[in-house]
């Protein structure tokens, strides 16, 4: 008997530098977007799983459909301004919008740890119930597991998501090209320092609240006035650097951004310095970052500042020809640095 095709096969990971999981393989950096690569598309690989996107866009008969699936293990559950089942809801459907569709229905499964308490289990679904009215979705299906005491960490949550693309829309992150710019649709870190805080037992002199949000109303705004759009996408874990360097490697373009252009709350920065955090690698939940052409920018611009998710939107840089594959910030003391994508865990369990 033939032995089977994958005993043959080598594992694509080099297992003499990770003969097993990190922490790091799951928080959107390198590590990350090797694990990816090198293993699950070598061998889920087909041409719809390898589009650079947090979701796939699948063309039928007489519509495209985007689908997006996430998995959230945040901790703690509640933090300010959210939850894990807000989270889950606005998270997975950003991912559908970023593709350039219109979420419709969303599925949810629980992984929930025995000894969990129920009225902890029912804010988390009324949280959610809010978050898809909110966002215009609906959940239509889902699925429920209980492990064992001491197996599940309290609660898991998973979303899958499907939208309907609009004709004549293609995100992709390969379709950046020099002479794009690169416009941010509001402040950052929130979210990454407001789950730090709780966890952490800080306090600072204002509220930090988590920005997890729905997007899907302020994506369909901005290609209402420009639907050649080329690229979107919510800077969550691993936070706007690693966001801008995947696109720079998948497009093999260089970007360029400027540190003075990027919105950040002053308390937000100071609970950065406080914590030894870059605030490019922090996480957000709320914020999404589009590359589009120059001559239609501040139409889109003016838009998003109309609507309260993004009224402190701004272009922080564009797309150049020089340095493919590298993303360089001018600083605020004029100098230039090469910003990297995060090579390890800078903050686990925020989504």
């Amino acid at each position: 008997m033939n032995a089977p095709i994958f005993d043959s096969q080598a594992c694509p990971i080099p297992l003499s530098d990770y003969p097993r999981v990190l922490l790091a393989h799951g928080g959107g950096g390198r590590l990350s977007r090797q694990l990816i690569e090198r293993l699950f598309v070598s061998v889920f690989a087909s041409p719809l799983a390898d589009r650079g996107h947090d979701g796939a866009v699948l063309d039928s008969e007489f519509s495209r459909w985007a689908i997006s699936t996430d998995t959230f293990v945040v901790q703690p559950l509640f933090f300010p301004g959210g939850d894990i089942g807000a989270l889950a809801v606005n998270g997975t459907v950003n991912d559908v919008s970023m593709c350039g569709a219109a979420p419709r229905y969303l599925s949810t499964a629980f992984v929930i740890e025995e000894g969990f308490p129920m009225e902890s289990l029912w804010r988390v679904a009324l949280s959610m119930k809010r978050a898809a009215d909110n966002a215009g979705v609906f959940i239509v299906t889902g699925d429920t597991k209980v492990v064992e005491r001491g197996k599940g960490d309290g609660l898991f949550i998973n979303t899958t998501g499907i939208g309907v693309v609009r004709p004549g829309v293609a995100i992709s992150p390969r379709r950046a090209v020099p002479g794009d710019v690169i416009v941010l649709s509001g402040m950052i870190a929130e979210h990454g320092i407001a789950v730090m805080s709780v966890r952490e037992g800080l306090s600072f002199a204002s509220v930090i609240e988590s920005d997890t949000r729905p997007l899907n109303a302020l994506v369909a705004g901005m290609l209402d006035i420009c639907p050649d759009i080329h690229v979107l996408r919510d800077p969550t874990r691993g936070g706007v650097s690693s966001a801008l360097n995947e696109i720079a490697t998948d497009a093999n373009v260089g970007i360029q951004i400027d540190e003075a252009l990027i919105p950040i709350r002053e308390d937000v920065r100071g609970a950065c310095e406080i914590l030894g955090l870059d605030p490019l690698y922090v996480a957000n939940e709320g914020v999404l970052l589009a590359i589009l052409p120059e001559h239609d920018a501040q139409r889109v611009l003016d838009d998003m500042r109309s609507r309260k998710e993004a009224r402190a939107a701004r272009i922080i840089g564009r797309v150049v020809e020089q340095h493919p594959g590298t993303v360089v910030m001018r600083t605020a003391v004029g100098g230039n640095r090469v910003v990297d994508m995060l090579s390890g865990e800078q903050l686990p369990r925020i989504c």
